[in-house]
């Protein structure tokens, strides 16, 4: 037998939340949460496979909703404005560029904004902007890890994975306390 047959399947927990910004998929391993993904768990099955095969080889996805409450809860009391930022342990799955790029965005306070550039200096790689761009675009974590608070140089909005509304959203959450969200 090879390592790989003798290794037990990794455990991926998910559940799939209702918020202000249509559905979400959360996924946590016993290390913490590792993924969100906006739809249904039933729209978002195969591409959750693709990407539990890459991280995790051998893996068993087991819908797991109290394992999850802890963040569930915390996505609450963000979209009611109760909450700033987000606590608990993060399970990043990718490279080390990516990781670093993820770990800068979470430095970006609530309410605020940073274009890919600010985050490439921050990470003391000032010529990687287009690489920033592209780690931002992988994040697996958005909202919990924001990368919606990612603008262009110029102050335009600029693309972002759960599509330019949700982004417009976030926002708008985050800079407008008059705007009210409620669940769709």
């Amino acid at each position: 037998m090879t390592q790989q047959q003798i290794q037990a399947a990794t455990v991926l927990s998910y559940t799939e939340v209702t918020s202000p910004i249509g559905p979400l998929v959360l996924v946590s391993t016993l290390q913490g949460l590792c993924k969100v993904d906006f739809g249904t768990y039933d729209q978002n099955r195969e591409k959750l496979q693709q990407w539990a095969n890459r991280w995790f080889g051998r893996h068993e996805l087991q819908e797991n909703a109290s394992r999850l409450e802890p963040i569930v809860q915390q996505l609450e009391q963000y979209f009611r404005r109760e909450r700033l930022s987000f606590e608990g342990e993060l399970d990043l799955q990718g490279t080390d560029f990516q990781k670093q790029v993820w770990t800068a965005l979470l430095s970006i306070p609530y309410g605020e904004t940073a274009s890919y550039k600010h985050i490439a200096e921050a990470i003391g790689s000032p010529k990687a902007v287009r690489a920033v761009g592209g780690a931002n675009n992988k994040n697996p974590i958005p909202v919990i890890i924001p990368c919606h608070r990612i603008i262009g140089a110029s102050g335009d909005l600029v693309g972002y994975g759960g599509g330019l509304p949700i982004k417009v959203l976030l926002l708008d959450l985050e800079q407008s306390p008059n705007t009210v969200f409620t669940n769709k």
